[in-house]
């Protein structure tokens, strides 16, 4: 696997962020929210349903209403998100390595 390669998991969501034009903001809190990237389609206003709220406003509203705060602490961005990943990754197969090697030791 490539390391600057996004990884298959986030490919939906950057699909969905430019599709329905959301800003990184509200991305993270519609994951935050557990919410999946296919829904997002009926979520969003159309003309004709005029009743409906704004996508990037209803997302702040059950972010809201779930969390008691307007935004997220901290925003990644998905080249971030990427980065964090891949460090995480590799500091758990260097503790894999060490504690093999403990094994082999003892």
């Amino acid at each position: 696997m490539k390391i600057n390669k996004i990884s298959q998991e986030l490919l939906p969501w950057i699909e969905v962020k430019k599709k329905h034009r959301l800003s990184q903001m509200h991305i993270q809190m519609a994951r935050d929210l557990g919410t999946g990237p296919k829904g997002f389609g009926k979520l969003d206003n159309h003309k004709q349903e005029r009743w409906k709220a704004p996508l990037p406003q209803f997302i702040e509203e059950l972010y809201y209403k779930r969390f008691k705060k307007e935004t997220p602490d901290q925003v990644h961005s998905f080249e971030q998100l990427r980065v964090m990943k891949n460090n995480k990754k590799s500091e758990k197969m260097a503790k894999k390595a060490l504690n093999s090697e403990s094994a082999i030791i003892s």
